[in-house]
């Protein structure tokens, strides 16, 4: 990536100073033509672990390699010019040591050109976001609920739905503010402990089913396209993709049983121009 390429992006600076002052837009990319569509619209592509879902038909995030992640990173940086793109680190690459972590997360910066990686956990990641900060990775935090404990939470559950769980999650997110994560997202969390917390810090909250008060919202594109039959109840749709897609291919399969194949009239008319 040039640096000219680089300098017209939105940059890690420009999205915390958003805090705030207007809403940031975010949404998930896995591929280089989404990029494009998406790179005059938004503020954040997140290539989202959620790719091994969306993309590879796995059931968890879990199963998602280092080697996916770069692999999806660098076609969502081919597509997009303009948009600060934060590519997720996935299960297991980070949460072993700070230095390992940060061994990791440079491999992804150098390999795609991200601007910023993305990593799951609260106070018990703190030292690794402080440690990767440090050493010129920029770092986007997620808190609530986090996909990759999802054995240990016992499913996709809202965070926050009783007082009592609330002094733990302030708590994390305090503390990747402070480590020096320049966003947060909060997932699948109840409105009034995201707008606690959203008040409460110094860094932009970016909401996924954690209500309107966050100073963002970031929602898995296929999502919001309609291209998933169960999307989360959260979810918005803006678009029924999948069943224009079904369509499409109902007409082409029909076209081609009916030898109706596409270019035979332009290839017939040049036959006959010859």
């Amino acid at each position: 990536m040039s640096a000219v390429s680089q300098s017209s992006r939105i940059t890690v600076p420009e999205i915390r100073a958003r805090k705030g002052v207007k809403p940031l837009v975010c949404l998930t990319c896995y591929h280089a033509h989404t990029a494009r569509l998406l790179d005059e619209h938004v503020d954040v592509m997140l290539v989202g672990d959620s790719v091994g879902m969306v993309m590879h038909g796995l059931e968890t995030t879990l199963g998602v390699t280092l080697d996916m992640m770069i692999l999806h990173g660098k076609a969502v940086m081919r597509g997009s010019r303009r948009a600060l793109v934060v590519v997720d680190m996935p299960f297991g690459s980070y949460e072993e040591s700070p230095q390992i972590a940060f061994r990791n997360a440079s491999r992804v910066i150098q390999e795609t050109g991200c601007n910023a990686v993305k990593l799951e956990g609260g106070a018990r990641m703190a030292e690794t976001i402080r440690f990767l900060a440090l050493r010129g990775i920029p770092v986007m935090a997620h808190i609530g609920l986090t996909p990759q404990m999802v054995q240990i939470l016992g499913g996709f559950k809202t965070q926050g739905r009783t007082a009592a769980e609330w002094p733990a999650i302030e708590a994390d997110a305090q503390a990747v503010s402070e480590a020096g994560a320049f966003a947060v997202v909060l997932e699948g969390m109840a409105e009034p402990l995201a707008a606690k917390i959203t008040r409460g810090i110094v860094i932009p909250s970016i909401g996924i089913g954690a209500s309107a008060e966050c100073d963002g919202q970031i929602l898995v594109m296929e999502d919001m396209l309609g291209l998933n039959p169960q999307p989360p109840k959260f979810v918005r749709q803006y678009a029924n993709l999948g069943d224009d897609i079904a369509e499409a291919v109902k007409r082409y399969a029909a076209d081609v049983q009916a030898r109706r194949f596409p270019g035979d009239e332009n290839v017939y008319r040049m036959k006959r121009a010859g």
